[in-house]
């Protein structure tokens, strides 16, 4: 009966591992949606007149450093 139970604890921890890397993927995910969202929008604003190349290349590395962090494949979806 012992072993039942530690396999089955096993398999629990082992799902809510998973669990847990899925969030953290989709939670990556969704900041870096936003992140190359805010550089259309500073880059748009600068070719509107309204921005700065500052804004464009700030939000530019902020969506790189997201990138050399957590890969580049929100960029597929």
């Amino acid at each position: 009966m012992a072993g039942f139970l530690d396999r089955a604890r096993e398999q629990v921890q082992q799902g809510l591992n998973q669990g847990k890397q899925k969030i953290d993927e989709v939670q990556a995910q969704r900041a870096g949606n936003d992140l190359l969202k805010q550089l259309g929008a500073a880059y748009y604003a600068e070719r509107r007149g309204s921005g700065t190349p500052d804004a464009t290349q700030g939000a530019l590395a902020a969506l790189e450093a997201h990138i050399a962090t957590h890969g580049d494949g929100f960029l597929r979806a």
